[in-house]
């Protein structure tokens, strides 16, 4: 099947596909007028990595994934492993944007939004002396 029906069926953009492709994560076969030729397993890993990357995963750990996937000697302790820090980083950002919804809430229950030109919003931008809040 040719990359227009591949991306329908596995859900993804011929742009995505191509850049998988430009990564080595998939390797269409190649018909004698040089057109991608996309085959059933080539179209189950483009859904492979399409959920794998929809959960947040990288191109590096997506890499590790579907080699994991694909070795059936595998140990499922290394698959838990990407996936356990994976969502620590998410822990971590979900943590990191909390404090930023916390200190802009802050700033902006401050602010009395009026025709007055203080702004306690603008003025802890400014504060250049203390870290963000």
């Amino acid at each position: 099947m040719n990359i227009k029906e591949a991306g329908a069926r596995a859900g993804l953009p011929a742009k995505t596909i191509r850049y998988y492709e430009e990564v080595g994560l998939v390797r269409p076969l190649r018909d004698t007028n040089g057109y991608r030729v996309f085959r059933q397993s080539d179209v189950h890993k483009l859904g492979f990595l399409g959920r794998a990357r929809a959960l947040g995963f990288t191109i590096e750990d997506c890499r590790i994934l579907l080699s994991l996937y694909e070795d059936q000697s595998r140990a499922s302790a290394d698959v838990k492993a990407i996936a356990q820090r994976h969502l620590a980083q998410i822990s971590d950002k979900i943590a990191a944007l909390q404090t930023m919804q916390d200190t802009l809430s802050h700033l902006v229950t401050c602010c009395h939004g009026d025709a007055r030109p203080d702004c306690p919003i603008l003025a802890d931008l400014a504060d250049l002396d203390s870290p963000p809040s």
